[in-house]
């Protein structure tokens, strides 16, 4: 099979370089057998747009399953096909076997020349109506991996446990596909790009705090309602997230409700509540709804098969990690607006959000801060270090003599290799409404001399400081002198590059 030109990426499609690049060098790829490939995403990510606009310009089948029996779906698919290869008459396949082996045959040398893109979007709809799809397309993949064959097949779904089920263990079709890609959210520079909003970083971080990297929110939820400077952001949140009769208004709820292994949404409520109270590991995410810890392990694995929650393990500390919602509207709907649901829906949503000042500061935008700083270093940030292989995390840092705890927001740490130790490479404190001053620094600077205390190479360790709020005077003098990074919302967003001084 001969290699075609990759189609470039339509302009209409924001962002995505990656993605786009992953889809159609798997359509195009010059292999004469089929290949099967998964995508999956959580709902609004833009997936289905996505792909539509692959087959638009590679060519090919579309279909989106929607939830129904297994006779209507098979209908429905039945009569998509007839309409592709403009059949005079509607086909009626008896089984989905029918059906999949005649989908398949349209890709053999003889039929079609070249690669055959389809995509079956919202696969999940189908595998609930007719549990054997998997094992069926299994067989015909297994068949067509010696026979020739040009197919090219997408399998798409936002119930991220059902598609990762799909290549998990036992299942059918592990170890057939050649393509895995997640959608994931716009990172937070690309966001505060396709809001508007990148030459006014104070506004671009609240709010992406608030409706993250999720592209929908902005066109087809809010119809490009946008705040047009930091003036306009209290308004805005208030007309918007908060508004009833707003699509953002219930739309956490809908992310939770939508998730197939979720039945008992009160649990998982609690459990994302507690998370966004503060309270992230284990024991305190079961001390916080009244729970044991071990029976809570299944909702905390649900929620983490459903991308909705991440287990982030400490770098310094074997076997600790912490949780941390991974759906920034999410936790705004459990830290400012289900406290007072009553209240928002009776269009109290001023002086709801007029109250909820410091909270949002604490819960919200102060954590999500710190994992941009995080994000930041694995990104852009990287460039400021003399490595880019190292894991980038948080940790606690236990200081026995003073009897503290030291919260790292921001780490980079090089396991040993050969008997060598663990090396870390940076250490950072970030504080959303905090002026940053010498006593942060003297902070890291203890935590490094304590990780040198337990056998770790610190000898290359800088030291950085986040800030939303500014610095001290004293503070940028020390960062004259070498050896400090400080790192505010402008270098943050790429309008300023911070001064590198790191050993």
């Amino acid at each position: 099979m001969h290699r075609r030109a990759r189609p470039d990426k339509p302009s209409r499609v924001y962002d995505r370089g990656s993605e786009w690049g992953a889809l159609s060098s798997f359509v195009n790829r010059p292999v004469p057998h089929a290949m099967l490939g998964i995508v999956s995403g959580r709902r609004r990510m833009g997936k289905t747009y996505l792909l539509r606009a692959l087959v638009e310009s590679c060519g090919g089948f579309y279909f989106g399953a929607t939830a129904g029996t297994e006779a209507e779906s098979l209908r429905q698919f039945s009569a998509a096909l007839a309409d592709h290869v403009d059949s005079p008459a509607p086909f009626s396949f008896a089984t989905w076997d029918d059906a999949i082996s005649y989908l398949f045959g349209l890709a053999v040398p003889g039929r079609r020349e070249g690669p055959f893109l389809v995509v079956i979007d919202e696969f999940p709809y189908l595998v609930k109506a007719a549990p054997e799809l998997p094992s069926l397309i299994q067989r015909v993949i297994d068949r067509f991996q010696i026979e020739e064959s040009g197919m090219r097949l997408l399998l798409c779904g936002s119930a991220m446990s059902v598609m990762g089920g799909l290549l998990a263990s036992t299942a059918p079709l592990r170890g057939r596909a050649q393509l895995e890609l997640v959608v994931r959210p716009f990172g937070y520079r690309a966001a505060a790009d396709f809001w508007s909003v990148a030459d006014e970083p104070a506004l671009a971080a609240r709010l992406h705090a608030v409706v993250g990297g999720t592209p929908a929110y902005r066109r087809q939820f809010l119809a490009d309602d946008v705040p047009v400077s930091m003036g306009d952001f209290d308004d805005w949140v208030c007309r918007t997230v908060l508004a009833p009769f707003s699509p953002l208004f219930r739309e956490a709820r809908y992310l939770l409700a939508e998730e197939a292994d979720i039945r008992d949404t009160a649990l998982y409520h609690s459990v994302l509540a507690a998370v966004a109270q503060g309270n992230a590991t284990r024991g305190g995410i079961a001390g916080y709804i009244g729970r044991k810890s071990v029976d809570i392990s299944h909702p905390l694995n649900v929620l983490e098969d459903s991308h909705l929650l991440v287990r982030e393990a400490d770098v310094f500390r074997a076997g600790k990690s912490q949780y941390r919602i991974t759906e920034p509207l999410i936790t705004f709907y459990e830290a400012i607006m289900r406290p007072a649901w009553a209240r928002l829906e009776s269009g109290q949503a001023a002086e709801v959000w007029a109250r909820s000042a410091e909270r949002f500061a604490a819960q919200v935008a102060g954590p999500h801060f710190e994992a941009l700083c995080r994000e930041y270093v694995l990104g852009p940030g990287r460039t400021l270090l003399d490595t880019s292989m190292g894991e980038v995390g948080c940790g606690v840092v236990t200081d026995s003599r003073e009897r503290r705890q030291i919260q790292i927001d921001v780490a980079v740490v090089e396991s040993g290799s050969g008997g060598g130790r663990s090396a870390v490479a940076l250490l950072g404190e970030a504080k959303w409404g905090t002026v940053m001053g010498t006593n942060h620094l003297a902070r890291l600077e203890r935590a490094r001399e304590l990780l040198a205390g337990r056998g770790m190479d610190t000898t290359r360790c800088g030291l950085a400081c986040f800030s939303a709020a500014g610095f001290s005077d004293a503070l940028r003098d020390e960062a004259e002198r070498g050896g400090v990074l400080l790192i505010g919302l402008d270098e943050l967003y790429g309008r300023t590059m911070p001064t590198a001084v790191l050993p």
